[in-house]
């Protein structure tokens, strides 16, 4: 079966450009590929086909003599700058796929592999991990805000070598294994894979006299010590986000971040709902039922007074307004809820039992919700008999 034109095979016109070959090329690749096209036999046969047509456009020599003798240039025995019984080293048209192939990797599949590699010697420096730090504060502080200092285990630069790595602060050089890629490729098949590289660990440098101090990391472990601005109106499961207070990064490169995560202690009188303060405050029996001014402690170290209502009973709420917790980003002030808890006297005297004997007697109307309930229970039991 006679060859096809390498032109036709990449979908493209005779005298195209190198970057309209590649481009063909890419096409042709992505279309092609065997596992786009399980469903197709020969798709197989093509996308080599396409290989072999791109190994051969791609270099300029190999493109003038194929212009000129066509396929007939790369078979043995033919003239025009070919070798002996090879051509110009295609391997009988097939090409090298390895060669090709890489030419568009990361045209291909940048995005998958984390884009395209830099130039030799322009790999960033790894950045430094980010930290967290748990940090617990009062209900007091959350309600004023406070300026508190923090001691942080983290990585600093090291002073030795100024965060480079390497003895007396040298500059790192450009690693020989990937030229400063910081990755390398290997042949699996069909494909071209990526993988970082094993002699620099990605960084595309290398040190050749490390640092004594951090041994060529470029950072040792220290704590640290922070002040921290913690601002009012904060509660648990606030993030306060520290820039460049994080890890030093390897041999100069970018500090990572610090987070502190923020609890609120629970509070012995107060209870939180996020602006909102609730309080409960017992009252005797003797108050909710004839009312009166209470007093009552508000968050920040005050007092207040609350009126109530003669016949309260237990559950009754009033409410403190703007005496809550300070809203985190502004605005307003939450309110302070008080929740009355009408207490039961116990260790009664003598005397005490003699004037609740005497009470009970005389408050029969003065108990309405007793007098429901029990009427409704005297229905129900009639109810049933029935």
């Amino acid at each position: 079966m006679a060859k096809r034109d390498y032109y036709d095979v990449l979908g493209v016109a005779k005298g195209a450009s190198a970057d309209e070959i590649k481009k063909g090329y890419r096409t042709k690749a992505k279309e092609l590929h065997p596992d786009r096209n399980t469903d197709k036999p020969e798709a197989e046969a093509q996308f080599k086909e396409a290989n072999e047509a791109y190994e051969v456009l791609k270099d300029a020599d190999k493109k003038a003599a194929y212009d000129r003798y066509g396929h007939a240039a790369f078979e043995g025995g033919m003239g025009g700058g070919g070798r002996p019984g090879g051509g110009f080293g295609g391997g009988g048209g097939q090409g090298d796929f390895s060669s090709a192939f890489s030419d568009v990797f990361d045209d291909l599949f940048g995005d998958f592999m984390g884009g395209r590699g830099g130039q030799a010697g322009g790999r960033r420096a790894a950045r430094g991990s980010d930290l967290r730090f748990n940090l617990r504060v009062s209900l007091e502080d959350a309600f004023s805000g406070l300026q508190k200092s923090i001691n942080v285990p983290t990585s600093v630069a090291c002073g030795s070598c100024s965060g480079s790595g390497a003895e007396g602060g040298a500059e790192p050089t450009t690693c020989p294994t990937c030229s400063g890629m910081g990755k390398v490729r290997a042949q699996q098949g069909f494909f071209t894979v990526e993988r970082g590289c094993p002699t620099c660990s990605g960084l595309g440098q290398i040190i050749k006299n490390p640092c004594n101090t951090c041994r060529g990391a470029g950072r040792v472990e220290k704590d640290r010590s922070l002040s921290v601005n913690i601002p009012a109106g904060v509660e648990t499961g606030t993030r306060i986000r520290l820039a460049g207070e994080g890890e030093a990064g390897m041999r100069g490169g970018p500090s990572g971040d610090l987070y502190i995560f923020i609890e609120v202690q629970e509070h012995e009188l107060f209870e939180r709902d996020g602006p909102n303060l609730f309080c409960r405050v017992p009252v005797t029996m003797g108050s909710a039922a004839l009312g009166g001014s209470i007093e009552v402690p508000t968050i920040d170290g005050g007092r207040g007074r609350v009126q109530v209502p003669a016949g309260s009973q237990s559950g009754r709420q009033m409410r403190l307004r703007g005496k809550g917790m300070p809203h985190l980003r502004g605005g307003a002030t939450g309110d302070m809820i008080i929740e009355l808890a009408v207490e039961t006297p116990v260790n009664l005297t003598a005397r005490q039992k003699e004037l609740l004997r005497e009470f009970e007697d005389l408050s029969e109307e003065n108990n309405p919700e007793s007098s429901s309930f029990f009427s409704s229970v005297k229905s129900f039991w009639d109810s049933m008999k029935g």
